[in-house]
């Protein structure tokens, strides 16, 4: 496994971790808030992944190795894109996979540059000012406790700022200009980003999908909780010919 950094359009330093394993194809992962690329759950995420493609996974702004602040979503896709373009120069087929806030990044990204393959978008919030977030309910802290990592939690900087700003691209505003065919997945007992979220953005794309429901919590946790089966559904996705996505949608 390579660690690189690249610098984004607006100057900041991304730390990329980049598993070559003689693949032709690559699958991009992108973590959510208070994740980063080598937190156990997303090494281990990449770990596996790399058994059938390349990997390129990366710390968001204002995480892990990364410079900035986290803008949760606002300034984002310039860091996604930066990754792509990286991408780009040693791929003909590039796949991305995002989490929670990082499901959400991956559909703007599709929509806005439409230059990857494939998408798997995990807990996507349809609309940012609509999660429910309840951190007080056992269902959400208990999983955040079980995955306490100090360098991790320590490493994170938000811009509280751009937390109340509204110039954040709503997924759901966008979904239908997303041409890629996407898999998405929820959680059945998300209590942060309730599966109606990720339901309603597939209902409204108009590109090839599929909906799968897992019985867990959020993004991350999916895998976590069982890792063979999030594997296979993933693997299986990518895998599918044009033909029998149309078939089976």
């Amino acid at each position: 496994m390579e660690r690189i950094f690249l610098k984004t359009s607006d100057g900041i330093k991304l730390a990329l971790n980049h598993y070559k394993t003689n693949h032709k194809e690559v699958v991009i992962i992108v973590h959510g808030w208070f994740m980063t690329k080598d937190s156990k759950a997303f090494s281990n995420l990449a770990e596996d992944f790399s058994k059938y493609y390349d990997v390129i996974s990366f710390d968001c702004r204002g995480h892990g190795k990364s410079s900035g602040f986290y803008t949760f979503t606002n300034k984002e896709p310039i860091d996604l894109k930066a990754v792509v373009d990286y991408a780009k120069k040693q791929y003909g087929t590039i796949y991305l996979t995002g989490f929670s806030l990082g499901g959400a990044l991956v559909l703007i990204h599709a929509a806005l540059y439409n230059d990857v393959n494939k998408i798997i978008a995990v807990s996507a919030p349809c609309d940012f000012d609509k999660i429910e977030n309840q951190m007080w309910k056992k269902e959400a802290w208990l999983p955040t406790l079980k995955k306490y990592e100090p360098g991790r939690w320590f490493s994170v900087r938000p811009s509280f700022i751009s937390l109340m700003l509204r110039s954040k691209i709503k997924p759901v505003d966008i979904i239908k200009y997303v041409k890629a065919p996407t898999l998405f997945i929820a959680g059945k007992k998300d209590p942060t980003v309730h599966p109606w979220h990720t339901e309603k953005l597939y209902k409204e794309a108009v590109c090839e999908k599929r909906f799968q429901l897992f019985d867990s919590t959020h993004a991350e946790d999916l895998f976590l909780d069982e890792p063979e089966k999030f594997m296979d559904v993933c693997v299986n996705w990518l895998q599918l010919s044009s033909r029998n996505l149309h078939n089976q949608t």
